[in-house]
């Protein structure tokens, strides 16, 4: 299990250290890929396989799962953790991120994501302003 926030920065060669508590779960190889909100996931193999079989089962015929199934497997890219605990992050994913040097791991149970320090600042203070309207959503829901 993924949780937590941790603050990292990501080196000139575009590599970014791994919190050393998840190395041994993606010890057996990694997905990256484009995420939503302008971050990107980060998936064990195991986990990723899971998603993509529930990807490919999606209907063709719909536009929405067409774009959605393109976003996350054409984004996609195999990645391997060095003996130094680090990734290294492709161009192309760190560009769709807009990540700088400072990025934020946060651990989301079965991914982490990966975000520019600036925006998931951003982003975590407007969602604690409306952390209530949400809880009571998703209290709709049975959550």
């Amino acid at each position: 299990m993924f949780i937590g926030e941790y603050q990292h920065n990501i080196d000139e060669k575009g590599r970014l250290a791994v919190p050393a508590k998840f190395r041994q779960k993606l010890a057996k190889g990694a997905v990256v890929t484009k995420g939503l909100d302008d971050c990107l996931f980060l998936y064990t193999r195991e986990e990723w396989e899971k998603l993509a079989e529930k990807l490919a089962a999606l209907p063709i015929s719909k536009a929405n799962t067409r774009a959605f199934s393109r976003l996350m497997l054409a984004g996609a890219m195999d990645v391997d953790i060095d003996k130094q605990g680090r990734m290294l992050i492709p161009d192309y994913l760190r560009n769709y991120a807009a990540m700088k040097k400072k990025v934020v791991i946060t651990g989301l149970y079965s991914r982490l994501e990966i975000w520019d320090e600036d925006k998931w600042n951003r982003y975590k203070k407007g969602t604690e302003k409306k952390s209530g309207d949400i809880a009571e959503a998703l209290g709709e829901i049975g959550v």
